[in-house]
């Protein structure tokens, strides 16, 4: 039994957090997200709740497991505030070399119960959980790629943001350019955003490639994917490519 259990620890968690709180840093933050979105803020700067989950990790890292740590970012989902779902969720990352293959499911099943439920939260999760799952359990990047069908708005962006820091790098570019395609005809902004972004990064390591991609399906890129998509390349070749990637 560690120390501090997983529920103590999300206890004083919250209670860091509410004394961190700031009333302007919440208003600036909200200026993010619609005026309909589903987000709460203590009002924490990033780097602030960088600060708490590195205290909050170094209270249990000598006596804390995966198992440990997966039950306290569960706790910390449920709850309503943004900063308090995103230390669980860095928390849990540091044992991304230890995560369990259920673990892949226990996320789909918190993003479909609506413990995530915005950008900015499926954007912080994705990247530190799902990505990691990917690397060490190949087996996992299909069913990850299915998420794209999904009626979850939240589980379709997870499924473009999952590949962006694997794209960066050139990795698993086939998979990435598939999951975009999937989702061409979504009609969701924030799934459009995802997709940019994705193409993006993928452009790095191959730009002729993401240049390809672009002309071949001209009009069914939304134009968010494509401007998002071609922010890298030169001005000129900017414009040619929204001319003609034009309906």
């Amino acid at each position: 039994m560690p120390a501090i259990t997983p529920a103590k620890l999300a206890r004083q968690i919250r209670s860091k957090l509410r004394q961190a709180s700031a009333e302007q840093t919440a208003i600036t933050g909200r200026t993010f997200f619609k005026p309909d979105d589903d987000v709460r803020l203590y009002g924490v700067k990033s780097s602030g709740v960088r600060g708490i989950e590195k205290e909050a990790f170094l209270l249990v890292r000598e006596t804390w497991t995966v198992a440990d740590a997966t039950s306290f970012c569960e706790f910390m989902a449920r709850e309503p505030h943004h900063e308090a779902k995103m230390v669980g969720v860095l928390l849990l990352g540091r044992y991304r070399e230890s995560f369990p293959k259920g673990l892949l499911a226990a996320v789909r099943g918190w993003i479909l119960a609506g413990y995530f439920p915005n950008w900015a939260a499926i954007d912080g999760l994705a990247p530190t959980v799902v990505t990691p799952l990917a690397v060490k359990y190949p087996e996992f990047i299909l069913r990850i790629t299915r998420w794209t069908v999904s009626r979850n708005l939240w589980l379709r962006r997870a499924a473009a943001v999952t590949f962006v820091p694997l794209a960066r790098k050139g990795q698993e570019l086939d998979h990435a350019y598939a999951v975009v395609d999937d989702m061409l005809a979504d009609k969701n902004d924030l799934i459009h955003k995802a997709c940019g972004w994705l193409l993006r990064e993928a452009g790095r390591t191959d730009m002729k490639r993401l240049e390809r991609f672009l002309l071949s399906n001209g009009p069914r890129v939304p134009r968010t994917t494509v401007r998002y998509a071609i922010e890298r390349f030169p001005e000129p070749k900017r414009k040619s490519l929204l001319s003609q990637t034009r309906g």
